[in-house]
């Protein structure tokens, strides 16, 4: 085969999905890439409220990148059902943090403003009941022809597979926390 026997997509769904480390580290990756092709880009997390490295790090660079990036933040944390978090968030809490959040990743998507919308921990919301397998679905088949889609976190749904670009499973082989370490600032958040 040649390169004329090849075509181009005007947009693509990625997913990094998986039991491992790294997820969210390529979805940054991700970002800076299409800033750097000086795409407009939108950043929502849904699960990470609390102070981690790529916050500090994006509320650095939105000056810079001005209405070329855009960061919404909009979980409640870790979420386990039928347990208060350990900042004592209800179960509703959760669940309404989650809807938000999903509205703003819905709106971006869906505008034909953005280049790439990336959705960082949705499929963990997904997978933990905070959002709805159809909600997932609707973000992949409502988004914008030319706005690509990044999908993270654990869990991916299989069967949503068949709307999706590009998958990557991050498969742990080694990790310190199996060791009793916890987690390195700088390195894991």
């Amino acid at each position: 085969m040649s390169l004329e026997d090849y075509k181009t997509k005007q947009s693509v769904v990625i997913v990094y999905t998986g039991d491992s480390k790294g997820k969210t580290s390529a979805s940054l990756g991700l970002m800076i890439r299409a800033l750097g092709n000086r795409w407009k880009v939108g950043y929502i997390q849904f699960i990470k409220h609390w102070g981690v490295g790529e916050h500090v790090f994006i509320r650095d660079i939105l000056p810079l990148y001005k209405d070329q990036l855009y960061f919404h933040k909009g979980g409640k944390g870790f979420y386990q059902a039928g347990e208060l978090s350990a900042e004592f968030v209800s179960e509703e809490q959760h669940k309404q943090a989650a809807e938000e959040t999903y509205e703003e990743a819905l709106k971006l998507a869906t505008s034909g403003d953005y280049d790439l919308v990336i959705c960082d921990e949705i499929n963990n919301a997904v997978h933990d009941g905070l959002l709805t397998h159809a909600q997932l679905e609707e973000l992949l088949k409502q988004r914008a022809p030319g706005t690509s889609l990044c999908l993270t976190g654990r869990n991916f749904p299989e069967d949503l597979l068949k709307y999706v670009d590009i998958a990557t499973e991050m498969h742990k082989i080694k990790h310190h926390f199996d060791d009793k370490f916890l987690a390195n600032k700088g390195i894991d958040f």
